[in-house]
């Protein structure tokens, strides 16, 4: 097997997850922008770590992105067992994808010069986020939690465009208020 496709060691998928949670940390308050010495010091590595990892920052935002994906796509499953409901299970798993969206701001402008990786990645996201959120629905509607008619797409767009405003600066808007007025009307 070539070293390439070798598995990684588990403290280095430890140092490349610590890099990626702080990345995503840092995105979230400065922008996809951040100076990549304030990434390193947020996730206890060196600059070199990351740029061994990450050669261009298109290579951590799209890491980054992926990486918190693969987050939310794994969470509805643990979150429908824990939830002390469907309904609850989704108000929790619709936060963490806010999250997520707050990172994701400023993904675009990086991958500017990539219009295909863009649209690749947009795939990997509804791939993966369509059928975890239709699970979560389903199950809310077999509880009776949710009775209106909406699509797991549906709603992912809808929490999407209600998002894109929280990214103007205006102190009076807050998104989450927004989001749980979304989910409070798919509500019986």
């Amino acid at each position: 097997m070539p070293a390439a496709d070798a598995p990684k060691r588990a403290d280095a998928r430890r140092n490349e997850k610590a890099l990626l949670d702080a990345a995503a940390a840092v995105f979230v308050t400065d922008g996809v922008d951040a100076p990549v010495r304030r990434i390193a010091a947020e996730a206890g590595v060196g600059m070199g770590t990351i740029y061994r990892h990450f050669p261009t920052r298109a290579d951590l935002v799209v890491a980054v992105y992926r990486h918190q994906v693969d987050a939310c796509a794994e969470a509805g499953p643990a979150l429908l067992a824990d939830a002390a409901s469907p309904f609850t299970a989704l108000g929790q798993w619709v936060s963490l994808f806010v999250d997520f969206l707050v990172t994701k701001h400023g993904l675009a402008a990086a991958m500017r010069d990539d219009p295909d990786g863009f649209a690749a990645l947009h795939t990997v996201f509804l791939d993966r986020l369509v059928p975890v959120l239709a699970d979560i629905l389903s199950a809310a509607r077999d509880a009776g939690e949710v009775i209106a008619e909406i699509t797991a797409y549906q709603l992912l767009r809808a929490i999407g465009d209600i998002c894109a405003g929280a990214e103007r600066v205006d102190p009076d808007y807050d998104a989450r208020v927004s989001i749980r007025l979304l989910l409070d009307g798919c509500r019986r």
